[in-house]
């Protein structure tokens, strides 16, 4: 799919062409994944400890246990190549996305591609906002408040202390991370849906008191069990809510001025683009 025509009509390719194009961007696309993940292998143990950050600071703040532990003999490297895939994933993506971009937009009309590339490049940028958002608010709070559960010999028969495992911290670190991230998507997948007609920014508005108990609802099965945690991603996904009504009514309004510049205006039309 390489032709330059806006007429995606014009260029039209047989099936096995389109399949060879589709092999190249993914051949493309796993070559990438594989530099990044044998670069990302080499700094493994950097990147893992950039991850363990905030369980440092908070166990140094709480006391007791300043160690990671691991109980099988393989679970440290199984952990750093986890750790490489992460990484090669997260350096990678602007590649499959322009690869993905690159196969799909000679079949797109000029204003397809208008349509469709602010949410190609907002859906990058809402995902690293929910991450950092994890990374520098959440974990180090709800580390904290759970640390708080340690005692010592003097408060219990035994002391209760952390042993962290390297394994499970790098698996809750990466649910915490991808869950935040794509919760952080919301606005992409409500304006596009308000965009083929699916939904609306009154209907939106209508089911407001819903969308708060159905946020707060999802934030306390994806985060820690501490109530800091749970209101400080429920709060961002209230705030990206209220953003998709005014997204979705902004293109409400750019369908009703299709509408009256245009007498010839075919709502499919615009959804299509």
């Amino acid at each position: 799919m390489t032709a330059t025509h806006d007429d995606p009509e014009s260029s039209k390719m047989p099936l096995l062409e389109h399949l060879v194009e589709l092999r190249r961007r993914l051949l493309y696309s796993v070559v990438a994944f594989l530099i990044a993940f044998f670069i990302c292998y080499g700094f493994s143990q950097d990147i893992y400890g950039f991850l363990l950050r905030p369980l440092a600071q908070a166990m140094e703040a709480a006391g007791g246990s300043q160690r990671m532990i691991y109980t099988e003999l393989t679970e440290v490297f199984f952990t750093y190549l986890k750790v490489s895939a992460f990484g090669a994933l997260v350096v990678t993506f602007p590649v499959f996305a322009s690869q993905f971009w690159l196969f799909l937009a000679p079949g797109l009309y000029r204003h397809e591609k208008k349509a469709l590339l602010p949410f190609l490049v907002a859906t990058p940028l809402l995902f690293a906002l929910g991450a950092a958002m994890v990374y520098y608010v959440v974990m180090p709070m709800a580390w904290t408040y759970l640390l708080g559960f340690q005692t010592g010999a003097a408060d219990t028969v035994l002391p209760i202390q952390l042993e962290a495992k390297v394994g499970e911290y790098l698996g809750l670190v990466m649910t915490l991370i991808f869950a935040f991230g794509i919760s952080f998507e919301m606005p992409v997948l409500l304006t596009l849906l308000a965009r083929v007609g699916l939904v609306t920014a009154t209907g939106l508005a209508d089911k407001r008191r819903f969308a708060i108990v159905g946020v707060f609802v999802f934030a306390a099965i994806l985060t820690p069990p501490d109530v800091i945690s749970q209101i400080a991603l429920a709060i961002p996904m209230l705030g990206l809510y209220e953003i998709s009504i005014l997204t979705c009514r902004m293109m409400e309004k750019k369908r009703r001025e299709s509408e009256e510049n245009d007498p010839d205006f075919d709502e499919t039309d615009f959804n299509e683009g």
